[in-house]
């Protein structure tokens, strides 16, 4: 079978471009400052920095009414601005308090984050790790025993790309500078479909990326509050206030601060409408005796909208997408699969779930542009390849 309408439920991993952010890089390419340098001193230049210091007002708004515009650092994706906060601030923490050469991040967060760890430790810090409960959530409880007055920097994701289970960030936050150390969360997989306010929150820093939400893959931001110690990890000019060199790309900022000011307002309502669909999705998949959520039944209401978490007894996720596939529907694993080698996913590891199970995690993601018929018949999809199977 080769379907011609094919449905993407794997919106965790990037997202089409809305409507607003194509408008938005059409209306700079048809303006009189496409391809000018914000960073030059004649009048396109000017013009040019002008438009992308309103991109960044608006992303910064998007974070709370609080946010100062020179918080907000454009980046070219959700890794860089991780990249930049992990090395940035652990290197101008330990320049300023020496003693400060621990690193505490959790077992669940993105490779972006774990695959620089060993860089760290090459730098010269050490690193520990907290695991999180059954239920994918970090308590600040287990966070505390492993804090101290030599941690530079804590750092833990806001909600967890492959089971949407969100993170008492605040509470965490709070132990974390109970103890003199700075907190940075990567909320790339959260921002804009579930509010955020950094001052709520009481972190440090924030990653987010435009991908995720309809914008460029071209473009993230990193939120550093003012007065958060920060060494620049490149040189090469002193744009972004110092922080980032590189020429920025205008186009793309505004077009992920046209994302910002459709989404924002409406987080609260678009997070509510996502969990009952996908509240209604877990339900009817967990029908089957075969098929259980990673989360735990009930699910947790402190958990992504858009993001549906299943194991299956008795398939390895490979063969549940390529089933699926066939049948036109795009998911992904909660596992790294590919034709050569399978590895249970270190998320669903770290949860205490078993290998067989963790090797056969499905993710179903969507977000505010979802058809609920779309889910409807991908559970019946998935419903009658697992049931079709029994012997």
């Amino acid at each position: 079978m080769n379907p011609t309408r094919m449905v993407n439920l794997d919106y965790a991993a990037s997202t089409p471009l809305r409507p607003e952010a194509i408008d938005a890089m059409r209306a700079y390419d048809a303006s009189r400052i496409a391809g000018a340098n914000p960073n030059s001193l004649h009048s396109l230049g000017r013009e040019a920095a002008a438009a992308l210091e309103r991109a960044r007002r608006d992303v910064a708004s998007s974070l709370g009414t609080t946010v100062r515009p020179q918080e907000v650092v454009f980046t070219s994706g959700g890794t860089e601005a991780n990249v930049l906060a992990l090395m940035g601030i652990a290197d101008a923490v330990r320049a300023h308090e020496p003693n400060r050469t621990r690193i505490v991040t959790s077992a669940i967060e993105h490779d972006s984050v774990l695959d620089n760890l060993p860089a760290l430790r090459r730098a010269g810090f050490s690193v520990d790790v907290v695991k999180p409960g059954a239920h994918g959530r970090i308590e600040p409880d287990d966070l505390e025993q492993l804090l101290g007055d030599d941690v530079a920097l804590v750092s833990i994701m806001f909600a967890n790309n492959e089971t949407g289970a969100l993170q008492p960030i605040r509470a965490l936050a709070q132990a974390a500078h109970a103890r003199g150390a700075r907190f940075h969360t990567d909320a790339i997989q959260g921002y804009l479909h579930v509010p955020i306010d950094v001052d709520e929150l009481g972190v440090d820093a924030l990653s987010l990326a435009g991908h995720k939400v309809g914008a460029p893959v071209s473009v993230g931001a990193l939120y550093l509050r003012r007065a958060t110690p920060f060494t620049p990890q490149a040189r090469g000019g002193g744009q972004e206030a110092g922080r980032r060199p590189g020429t920025q790309d205008v186009r793309s900022a505004l077009a992920l601060a046209a994302v910002a000011r459709l989404l924002a307002p409406n987080a609260e309502a678009d997070w509510a409408r996502l969990r009952e669909l996908s509240g209604t999705l877990y339900e009817r998949l967990t029908t089957s005796s075969r098929i259980h959520a990673t989360l735990g039944l009930p699910v947790p209401a402190e958990r992504l909208g858009g993001i549906v978490s299943v194991y299956v007894d008795g398939f390895e996720s490979e063969d549940l997408i390529l089933r699926l596939d066939q049948r036109g529907f795009c998911v992904s694993a909660g596992s790294a699969c590919s034709s050569a080698s399978a590895e249970a996913s270190h998320v669903l590891t770290a949860m205490g779930l078993p290998g067989e199970a963790a090797n056969g995690s499905l993710r179903i993601s969507f977000d505010d542009r979802v058809d609920p018929d779309d889910l409807t018949a991908f559970a019946d999809a998935l419903l009658d390849i697992v049931e079709g199977s029994r012997p």
